[in-house]
């Protein structure tokens, strides 16, 4: 059967590209049978040596579904000749020749063996998808196969693909493209947007299967997680079309043997409801009925947890296409989408790339494991943001898994190292290390499970559920140390119940999530073991579990601002405020696991701390000795204008306590005052036009004879200067009566101020014996101005500095007001003054005029 699928049409055509170039760019629809032949084709011309094919997948669920394909065509058993590989699962042996698995463990494989020994041929499937993994893990493995790895093939692929932009990150490459085989697929939106009083979304897939069933053929209904497709599958079992047909769920959480079951072909019609794992990868034969619901778990980088999670989300247009084409394998086929068509056009053309979207912490982590020094530098296909690669490097040097040396790009440490052991977040896996240390390995798992889900507990459901939380909870003193201690109680009361929903929905814990923690958490012990940590379960020790939260989350340490308030000071300059629902009510220094930005009003972001857990300043000294420091710092006091002095103990950039200092340091207050008079915020009374007028002669004296080698004062100068005035204040009263003049002039030596004086004067003397103040102003020349009855007799413009620059002599009537500027007064008294003095003569005839 394999024989006849489409891809096989281009056999030749993707043998020859891969024994010429070695790099192969493979466009093909879905279903046309590229991500189960083409690792056989490379086997059957033998092309794998005798190495590996490494199919890389996007989802742990289609790499075991591909592998159980590929093996029953080979008539092989599976883990033997086929078989896989997924985070904490797998079905491999010494003989394994195709082999597929997630891009995860591909890159930390090339962190540990980076010739990648045993491997022929890396195919990378449903490449369009654009994860994180798959950028990283196609650069590492072209800069392997151009360094060390000449023979290793390399195979991009992917139904939908920008193949301009890969064929140029992968040149020299060939290109190769199937059309397949398709059958036309009608598609129908909704009649209009959806509302607020609108049916939920699996009621409206149940209502639209009953409408199409009449048809016949397989169903297949997208939604974006097994709690919707559990709704969606209980609303479609109500509908009576659903008579004959079996109902069969399909996401990555369920069961292997549930998961085999959603894919196999049965003598009788069936509803599959599945995540997006539908979407490409997987064929389901069939189908002739595509219900879309639009949304699907994205992940995405959570501010919140400081995380990568999954969130709901509208699908873009190229996803709704994809899903659309599912209908249309064997024959004419219909995609209802339960969206208008308005809603459609909105929706962006394609999904942002995950290097984009997510946090980049684990794969810097990783990278810096494989030698990558200077990201910046590395072959992105697309580079993330310099604020995303800042943030990471930021919080791996926190957490101490890259060095604090005073380099260009940071390196990882044997800390750094250890961690990537677990493939979990950095932040749990710092804490998991921190864990098997102080002896408290499975509750810290157990912190790390409740953590990776949505919440476990319903928020804001009144005080009547937070009295019967307290009491089925059995809270006690040391619930108010930490948030998570609330969480953990809440689990157990939910195991202890069997994980009833109708009971724990009373209690406001969200059932579905806590069912989903006990899996996670065996998961993580299983990691723990296999590290030869002691995960025996113990009494918990709160401070030892309180002290690991501390070690994984050290960027969030918060300091309560207002005794008996709510508000908090966190590191890194960030400021929040406590959720309601904490029971953290009366530490001073916490930790804070999730962070929340809710909009106020308008332009006003409200940051929300929650997750909280009560930490002991002995513990920073403790865990951190390095990033406590103590400071002198001052301040002013706006009331009373005075300084005031405080010894401040940082963590990191945050004030975690301070005690006052009196009196304040002599140096640093008089730093402070000076700041508040140059910024206009106090004055110096005797700081008057006369001073001003000092700082620009001599300044400009400076420049018009540089040989008098005076020192000017800019800015800089001016500080200092103001500071030297300041020195010995602590308040303002001590300054307001303090003499400017001297310690201004003091600036220069006695021999200086005599040059000042005499090059660029206070006054002028005239040849008529007047002696006029020179004006001095920066930019324009120096002046006299009088009136001109007081320049009878002076035919020479008077000239300063060596006489060098002449004075602007401003004429004045006898009124004061200017008549005329000039720089010429021989020329003056020739050329003007005729024409001047007959006007002036007229309005004032009792002044004397020549």
């Amino acid at each position: 059967m394999s024989g006849q699928l489409p891809i096989y049409e281009v056999e030749s055509e993707i043998i020859a590209a891969l024994q010429s170039t070695r790099r192969l760019v493979l466009q093909a629809p879905t279903g046309s049978g590229k991500s189960t032949q083409v690792p056989q084709m490379l086997l059957k011309h033998g092309l794998l040596s005798a190495g590996q094919a490494v199919i890389l997948q996007p989802r742990r669920l289609a790499a075991r579904l591909l592998a159980s394909r590929v093996a029953q065509e080979l008539q092989v058993e599976l883990g033997r000749e086929v078989g896989y590989q997924v985070r904490l699962e797998s079905a491999i042996s010494a003989s394994t020749r195709i082999k597929f698995e997630t891009e995860g463990i591909l890159l930390r494989q090339m962190t540990h063996d980076p010739l990648l020994g045993g491997i022929s041929a890396l195919i990378f499937d449903e490449f369009h998808e654009r994860h994180l993994y798959g950028d990283i893990t196609l650069a590492r493995a072209l800069d392997i196969q151009e360094q060390s790895r000449p023979d290793l093939l390399i195979v991009v692929m992917s139904a939908t693909l920008e193949a301009g932009l890969l064929e140029k990150y992968l040149a020299p490459c060939r290109v190769v493209s199937s059309s397949g085989r398709t059958f036309p697929v009608s598609v129908q939106y909704l009649p209009r947007r959806l509302g607020s009083n609108s049916p939920p979304v699996w009621d409206l897939a149940a209502d639209t299967f009953s409408a199409a069933a009449s048809e016949g053929g397989d169903v297949l209904i997208f939604m974006p997680g097994g709690y919707e497709i559990q709704r969606t599958l209980e609303a479609v079992r109500q509908r009576p079309q659903s008579r004959g047909y079996l109902l069969l769920p399909l996401y990555g959480e369920l069961p292997t043997k549930d998961q085999d079951a959603a894919v196999a072909r049965y003598d009788k019609p069936k509803v599959v409801v599945a995540t997006n794992v539908a979407e490409t990868s997987i064929t389901i034969d069939g189908v002739r009925t595509v219900i879309d619901s639009g949304l699907a778990r994205i992940p995405r980088y959570d501010p919140n947890r400081g995380i990568n999670t999954l969130l709901v989300e509208r699908i873009s247009q190229a996803s709704a296409e994809q899903r659309a084409g599912r209908a249309g394998r064997t024959s004419p086929g219909r995609c209802f989408r339960l969206w208008s068509q308005a809603e459609h056009d909105e929706r962006p053309p394609r999904e942002l790339p995950e290097v984009r979207r997510l946090d980049l912490s684990e794969v810097v982590l990783t990278l810096k494991a494989s030698g990558v020094d200077d990201l910046r530098k590395f072959r992105w296909i697309q580079p993330p943001s310099e604020a995303s690669l800042q943030h990471a490097e930021e919080l791996l040097l926190d957490l101490g898994a890259l060095d604090r040396s005073p380099t260009d790009h940071p390196k990882i440490t044997e800390l750094g190292r250890r961690m990537l052991a677990f493939p979990l977040h950095p932040r749990y896996a710092r804490m998991l290390l921190a864990a098997d240390e102080l002896q408290c390995v499975y509750h810290a798992c157990l912190v790390a499970a409740l953590t990776q889900g949505r919440d476990l507990l319903l928020r804001k459901q009144g005080k009547e559920i937070d009295l019967v939380r307290d009491e089925l909870f059995d809270t006690d003193d040391r619930s108010s140390t930490s948030d998570f201690f609330v969480l953990m109680r809440a689990w157990d009361y939910a195991s202890a119940n069997n994980f009833n929903l109708d009971l724990l929905r009373r209690a406001g814990v969200h059932g579905v999530t806590a069912r989903q923690v006990g899996p996670l958490l065996e998961q993580f012990l299983r990691i723990a073991k296999s590290e030869d940590f002691d995960i025996r379960f113990k009494d918990l020790d709160e401070i030892a579990l309180r002290k690991c939260i501390l070690i994984g989350f050290s960027d969030r340490v918060a300091r309560r601002i207002d005794e008996g308030q709510s508000r908090c000071d966190l590191v890194h300059g960030r400021r929040g405020t406590l959720a309601k629902e904490s029971v953290v009510r009366d530490s001073k220094l916490m930790v804070v696991a999730e962070i929340q930005e809710i909009g106020g009003k308008p332009g006003e972001v409200n940051t929300v701390l929650s997750l909280v857990t009560a930490i002991e300043r002995d513990w920073l000294e403790e865990l951190f000795p390095g990033d406590l420091r103590s400071d002198l710092r001052v301040g002013l006091d706006t009331i009373n204008m005075r300084v005031r002095g405080e010894e401040v103990l940082q963590f990191r950039d945050l004030v975690i306590e301070s005690r006052r200092v009196e009196p304040p340091p002599e140096d640093a207050a008089a730093r402070l005052l000076a700041g508040e008079i140059i910024a206009g915020r106090l004055r110096l009374p005797k700081w008057d036009h006369r001073v001003e007028q000092w700082i620009l002669r001599l300044n400009q004296l400076a420049t018009w004879c540089p040989e008098f080698e005076l020192a000017p004062i800019g800015d800089e100068e001016r500080r200092h200067i103001i500071e030297q005035l300041c020195l010995g204040a602590i308040g303002y009263k001590d300054l307001k009566d303090r003499e400017v003049i001297g310690v201004v002039q003091s600036w220069l030596s006695a021999s200086q101020r005599q040059l000042l004086d005499k090059h660029a004067p206070e006054r002028v003397s005239l040849s008529n014996g007047r002696t006029p103040k020179v004006s001095y102003e920066a930019g324009t020349p120096p002046f006299i101005a009088l009136r001109i009855q007081e320049l009878f007799g002076v035919t020479q413009t008077p000239r300063i500095a060596s006489g060098r620059v002449p004075l602007s002599v401003h004429v004045l009537a006898p009124s004061m007001r200017p008549v005329q500027v000039t720089q010429d007064l021989a020329n003056f008294w020739r050329e003007h003054y005729p024409r001047i003095k007959s006007e002036l003569q007229r309005r004032y005839p009792r002044h004397e005029w020549k």
